[in-house]
């Protein structure tokens, strides 16, 4: 290992960099709908012109600090700031309607750090070992992987509406596959709409099922809830380490192992982490739980470093996110690959050296945005409420600089209003158009790859065959003891 590279990242200068960087992902991914991703789109080209470790300082932060912010206005407004902080807003934000907002928020903040260092120490100690997990993940796996996520979402309700997660779970798959499919350009449910054949993307569904839809069922109430603007336990204590390591340590893995897997991404990473921590604690992380936050921000962050592993190691980006890396990358001539340590020597050593500085960067910048945010976000709803359209439509154009998203946006928001009046769960919907798209490419690739094999030697891949295991027990678990237990407690 070349230490000189290494320390040489704790220079001030990339310090304040990374410090930058941070401070600008957290802000950015605290906005309705702009994600992590597009935060590293639209900021890389800021870095365009900055020599190699300059570049890789700032956007390393930028990575880091985006991950993170989606939490603040997913617990403090209910509207998660990126797709993958559905389940933080799921177990956070009735905490802060309790008062806890602050407390909340200090133990996403803090466990988002623990995620970082999972991901980092995976990266330096484990790359080879798990890459050979990750490569045995083809297209007939990845659709299982895609169909265990949406049926993992679907259940991440109360016990009475399993079935309405995974009615609005399937509603989302369907959603996903409107437009040109992507192997034969297949027009598909596209009705003659000329701007449907591109597809409906999961930003303008998800600024509209949960910003709008949160803005329409606030409005509606004579008295809309307010949250209070104590921010007390900011700093988690001690004991919470104790409490929570077991789910730390699972939620690590989980998001580590899911980053390697081309194609995972956060998004699947914090659904199953939350899903997970439900089924073995036995409780149920909507009615407000720190260990909800702690499963979703830990995976999220952890998916970080596994997302880079692939992308240094195999030159094949772990998330899209890790895709705007590698462009950033590529921008500066560096062509990453197993080779990598030959042709650019220290440089890997610098990439783990500038996340441990991006780590503590993304933790003291937000800190420091804990109080204002908690002051701006506590407004009288009646007066913030009105401001939030503006900062959602804005998002849905972003996504394609299109008018169409706008009103997709604001149709979902209408329809997202009727699915809550109704009682149907809007995070699986979400689930279903992040992961649709997965699971449609890679099925038809398996039919194509197979399609002169037998079902038996299909049957016979051993990842596959556990992960349809998986699949199928997990219906079984909901169908059999979730349900039974609902009509248990009905009955008493």
């Amino acid at each position: 290992m070349d230490f000189g590279s290494f320390f040489e990242a704790f220079n001030v200068s990339y310090i304040l960099l990374s410090s930058i960087g941070a401070l600008l992902g957290i802000m950015w991914g605290a906005m309705p709908g702009l994600s992590t991703t597009m935060a590293m789109a639209l900021l890389v080209g800021l870095s365009s012109g900055f020599a190699l470790h300059n570049a890789l300082a700032f956007i390393l932060g930028v990575f880091t600090g985006s991950v993170f912010g989606g939490a603040i206005t997913a617990i403090l407004i209910n509207i998660p700031g990126t797709p993958d902080a559905v389940p933080t807003q799921m177990a956070g934000h009735p905490l802060a309607k309790q008062g806890r907002g602050g407390e909340a928020l200090g133990t996403a903040i803090v466990f988002s750090m623990v995620g970082n260092w999972v991901g980092i120490i995976a990266l330096v100690v484990c790359l080879p070992w798990l890459l050979e997990i990750a490569l045995k993940f083809g297209s007939w796996e990845m659709f299982w992987l895609a169909v265990w996520g949406v049926s993992v979402s679907g259940t991440l309700t109360s016990d009475e509406k399993t079935m309405k997660g995974w009615i609005s779970g399937w509603i989302g798959l369907l959603l996903s596959f409107v437009g040109r499919e992507a192997i034969y350009s297949v027009s598909r449910f596209t009705f003659g709409v000329r701007e449907l054949m591109s597809g409906i993307t999961y930003l303008p569904v998800l600024i509209g099922l949960f910003g709008l839809t949160e803005v329409f069922m606030v409005l509606s109430k004579k008295h809309p809830y307010s949250i209070p603007q104590e921010a007390k336990n900011i700093i988690p204590p001690m004991r919470n380490f104790i409490k929570y390591w077991k789910s730390a340590i699972r939620s690590g893995a989980v998001g580590l192992v899911t980053g390697i897997i081309p194609g995972g991404g956060a998004n699947m990473a914090t659904f199953v982490s939350y899903g997970i921590g439900e089924r073995i604690t036995g409780k149920k992380f909507s009615d407000g739980d720190l260990e909800g936050v702690v499963c979703s921000e830990v995976a999220n962050n952890a998916n970080l470093g596994g997302a880079l592993m692939p992308t240094l190691v195999l030159g094949i980006p772990g998330s899209a996110t890790a895709a705007a890396f590698l462009a950033a990358l590529n921008l500066h001539g560096i062509v990453v690959g197993p080779t990598i340590n030959f042709n650019h020597p220290g440089l890997v050593e610098f990439i783990y050296g500038t996340l441990i500085v991006a780590n503590f960067a993304m933790l003291i910048c937000a800190f420091l945005l804990i109080k204002p945010s908690i002051k701006i976000f506590s407004l009288p709803r009646e007066l913030l409420m009105p401001l939030i359209p503006i900062l959602c439509l804005v998002g849905a154009y972003a996504v394609r600089m299109s008018y169409f998203d706008v009103f997709l946006a604001f149709g979902f928001g209408i329809f997202g209003y009727a699915f809550r009046k109704l009682g149907y769960p809007l995070a699986p919907m979400v689930m279903g158009v992040i992961l649709g798209g997965m699971a449609d490419n890679n099925f038809r690739k398996a039919m194509i790859i197979f399609k002169d094999t037998s079902p038996i030697e299909i049957l016979s891949r051993p990842v596959g065959t556990i992960t349809i295991i998986v699949v199928i027990a997990t219906f079984a678990y909901a169908v059999f003891y979730k349900d039974n237990k609902s009509l248990e407690t009905l009955g008493e």
